[in-house]
């Protein structure tokens, strides 16, 4: 095994997504220690022209995979390619996003070549060569350090983790084009169901404003959208109860069974903080918890706690908002 690290990267209807450059920007920092350098492999019908712009976060060798034939992910094929990839190059870490996408893929990967695989990872040390690899166990509840035994050792981050780096407008990769002359996929995927208009994911947002039983139904949520309007790069959340009550569609929600964040700034309103709901969330930078009821289990994982009704606080903060961001 080399010393290289081999990153998985994201795109989506020919945009990279944000937690590829987040990934990029953390195993730069890796191969500081490490040695070896930065490559990326990406898949898909037109990515070639992506090369340059993963050079700019980070890479120093882009894998190109374009093909008509890669238009639709599939989720047997693209191991099968990846797997290949990582056998003939011998990476020392091969690195993937913690969405659904590579939540699908890369255990895959793993599969084929026989290793092992950390999932959900928030943090990396180097000792002795090797990663110990941090990540949340027992529903946020304890973080555990694990070392992969395995090679090339595998991992997928936690969306939000580590910031994107400022890109080098000036930097360059070589690019190596993949022979797909072979290629096989046993299933694809027909139709990715996405959010309508141009609203933003919450796994990708720096900030968001999140509901819960409290909102008390779906009609209140629009004091919600609005404060999120107000704040840069923010997105609307929710809990499972208000999920299952219908007040919110699923890809809003965030916990154990919903998506799993980690932004910047977490805002809390009526959400009493069950552990499930904890679970996809306590990783956030900075927590704020908006709550009539002081002894709501939110409370103890707040970094702020505004014991008031949410009716009254949120439009008073959203003007306080307005007036940093919009005025």
């Amino acid at each position: 095994m080399g010393n290289d690290i081999l990153v998985i990267a994201e795109q989506r209807e020919g945009e990279l997504k944000k937690v590829t450059f987040e990934i990029l920007g953390e195993a730069k920092e890796l191969t500081a220690d490490l040695g070896g350098q930065v490559g990326v492999v990406v898949l898909g019908d037109g990515v070639g022209d992506m090369a340059s712009t993963l050079s700019q976060y980070g890479a120093s060798k882009t894998y190109a995979g374009d093909d008509t034939a890669l238009g639709e992910y599939s989720p047997d094929g693209w191991a099968t390619v990846i797997a290949d990839l990582a056998e003939r190059t011998e990476p020392a870490v091969i690195l993937a996003p913690a969405t659904p996408f590579g939540k699908d893929l890369a255990p895959r990967v793993a599969a084929k070549l026989g290793i092992g695989l950390a999932s959900d990872v928030t943090g990396f040390e180097i000792s002795d060569g090797r990663l110990l690899i941090k990540r949340p166990i027992y529903a946020g509840r304890a973080i555990a350090t694990v070392r992969i035994n395995t090679d090339p050792q595998m991992a997928t981050v936690r969306a939000n983790t580590f910031a994107v780096p400022e890109p080098d407008m000036g930097a360059t990769a070589d690019v190596e084009a993949l022979d797909l002359a072979g290629y096989k996929a046993m299933a694809i995927a027909q139709e990715v169901i996405t959010t309508a208009g141009e609203k933003l994911d919450i796994a990708e947002a720096d900030i968001i404003v999140s509901g819960g039983r409290g909102m008390g139904g779906p009609e209140n949520y629009d004091m919600l959208e609005e404060l999120a309007a107000a704040l840069p790069n923010a997105a609307v959340g929710a809990s499972r109860a208000s999920v299952d009550a219908g007040w919110r569609p699923h890809a809003d929600q965030v916990g154990q069974t919903g998506k799993t964040v980690s932004p910047s700034l977490y805002i809390a309103c009526g959400i009493s903080g069950a552990v499930q709901h904890l679970a996809g969330m306590k990783t956030s930078k900075y927590i704020v918890a908006i709550n009539k009821d002081s002894e709501a289990p939110i409370f103890k994982v707040a970094d702020y706690g505004i014991v008031a009704d949410l009716f009254d606080a949120v439009p008073k903060l959203t003007e306080e908002v307005k007036k940093l961001y919009v005025e």
